[in-house]
């Protein structure tokens, strides 16, 4: 399927800045190439717009374009850190070794983030990994200020990503901030938030990781450093006196309406302009949903929001 208006209109914004910063920010040994690359890419984005007002709206992925104009610069650097952080992905789904229990896993299954590993650090699948890096990557090119949050960790893989996308990058100027209970999810409150009601998630042992384990994650990627940061607790506790300052991306995994609104109601003000909300069970809780449209309505937000995969959608902050 082609990208709807909204992905197409996202990825281009996204896909023009870093042409314009191909050209103007190249070194001397690289400028011819990435003149080229530059202008090959600019010229992809010209066709795609007289091709959409043509009406043809089934065209090659703006990633695609991009990542083909791209390559002509790709240095051993650029090379390396790539194959790093394809690796760090498909460590943290558990792809690298066979699961110990039960059957094989699904390989479509696990890359669309649609069972829970038995030994992966992650259960959002490949999409949401790759718009992780793409969200981290693009703030760093545009220098768009802040730390990057995760609220609702399980094992803490996406987290653990944010930070290896920093490493890969030599970012030591920004923080990762882990927030979660570390024993689960609450049970609702559903006189105070009747959008729960019916949602047992707080049953499910398997969800209930300690902090401990999280931090020992981190350390097995040798992540663990003073870059991170843990808040554990309740999000409608710990979030109003976070101690982070400025948020160059924010993601929301709490499932729960009470989760998401308490998690946006205190950290959304904190987020930069440019900077991104990627909300993980966008498409799967229709609490969460819900919280989101609640709270962009009562906040007058009407940046477009762009699906990742079944589950994740994502904006940017214009304003």
């Amino acid at each position: 399927m082609g990208e709807s208006a909204e992905e197409q209109g996202a990825h281009e914004s996204v896909a023009r800045t870093l042409a314009r910063r191909l050209l103007n920010t190249a070194p001397p040994l690289v400028a011819q190439p990435v003149r080229r690359a530059s202008r090959a890419l600019r010229g992809a984005l010209a066709t795609r717009a007289a091709r959409r007002d043509e009406g043809q709206v089934q065209q090659p992925s703006v990633s695609a374009e991009l990542g083909t104009a791209l390559a002509a610069t790709a240095g051993p650097a650029s090379q390396a850190r790539e194959r790093y952080l394809e690796l760090m992905k498909r460590c943290l789904m558990g792809l690298m070794y066979e699961d110990q229990i039960g059957a094989p896993p699904d390989r479509r299954a696990r890359m669309e983030g649609m069972d829970w590993p038995s030994v992966g650090h992650t259960m959002i699948g490949r999409k949401r990994l790759d718009n992780i890096q793409f969200c981290v990557e693009d703030v760093l090119t545009r220098g768009v200020p802040g730390d990057l949050m995760e609220t609702g960790v399980w094992r803490g893989g996406a987290s653990i990503f944010m930070r290896a996308v920093l490493q890969a990058h030599g970012a030591g100027d920004r923080h990762v901030w882990v927030a979660d209970s570390f024993a689960g999810l609450p049970p609702p409150d559903t006189s105070k938030y009747p959008q729960d009601t019916g949602i047992d998630l707080y049953l499910e042992s398997a969800l209930a990781i300690s902090l401990e384990v999280v931090q020992a994650n981190f350390a097995r990627y040798d992540l663990l450093d003073p870059q991170v940061h843990f808040l554990k607790g309740w999000f409608r506790d710990t979030l109003p006196q976070a101690p982070n300052g400025s948020l160059a991306v924010l993601r929301l995994d709490g499932d729960l309406y009470e989760s998401t609104m308490d998690s946006l109601v205190n950290l959304y003000p904190k987020l930069s302009v440019g900077g991104y909300v990627i909300v993980d069970d966008y498409g799967a809780v229709d609490a969460c949903r819900q919280a989101v449209a609640d709270y962009r309505r009562m906040q007058g937000i009407d940046d477009g929001i762009v699906t990742v995969d079944w589950a994740g959608s994502y904006w940017r902050r214009s304003r």
